[in-house]
């Protein structure tokens, strides 16, 4: 038995191609040709171009649908309650803190009232620069004080501590600021504690 390859005839005496039994390979398109069909004048039928897209896209800014117009509006209203609701968030947190720190000083701001009373905060010393700094500096933080002698008595801003009855007195009227009220912003942060004073019967 020598080294050499016999080819073994087929039944019919032809010899046998080894390469017969491998399956057909089907020839990968040349030059990156794409498979799809073609149509009649050469261009695939589901060929889809950058342009082709850009146009379609112009298209539509141009000339809108319906359906592209309404979820336009719904998406621009859902913005527009969306910007409301965070301004008023943070308006309302914005008043919530300043209030917190305001909270803090209204003793100092009622020590600085009754030195006042007693003649104890003159404008033109130091004591009383240093008062009217701190007045102004709360103020522009929107804390305004009330409460003063005259006015009408307001149940919702004024709280009644005495009721002292005059004979002069038409209505109910302050007499006496005991601790001064204050409002931050719109909100009532303090009501005044005042002495009324009411008409009296005889």
């Amino acid at each position: 038995m020598t080294d050499e390859t016999r080819e073994v005839p087929d039944p019919q005496g032809e010899p046998s191609d080894p390469k017969s039994n491998e399956s057909p390979v089907e020839e990968a398109p040349v030059n990156g040709a794409s498979s799809a069909p073609a149509s009649a004048d050469g261009i695939e039928e589901d060929e889809l171009t950058v342009q082709d897209i850009l146009d379609a896209a112009d298209r539509e800014v141009r000339e809108p649908s319906d359906e592209h117009l309404a979820d336009l509006k719904r998406v621009t209203a859902e913005y527009a309650n969306y910007r409301k609701r965070t301004e008023a968030n943070r308006a309302v947190e914005r008043e919530r803190v300043t209030g917190d720190v305001v909270n803090v000083l209204l003793p100092v701001l009622d020590d600085l009232d009754r030195a006042e009373k007693h003649g104890d905060l003159e404008a033109d010393s130091t004591f009383g620069t240093i008062a009217a700094k701190l007045r102004s500096s709360v103020e522009r933080l929107g804390l305004t004080p009330f409460g003063a002698v005259g006015e009408p008595f307001d149940p919702t801003m004024h709280e009644a501590i005495f009721q002292q009855p005059s004979a002069e007195a038409e209505a109910e009227t302050i007499a006496d600021v005991v601790e001064t009220g204050y409002h931050l912003g719109s909100t009532l942060l303090r009501a005044a504690k005042v002495v009324v004073q009411v008409p009296s019967d005889g």
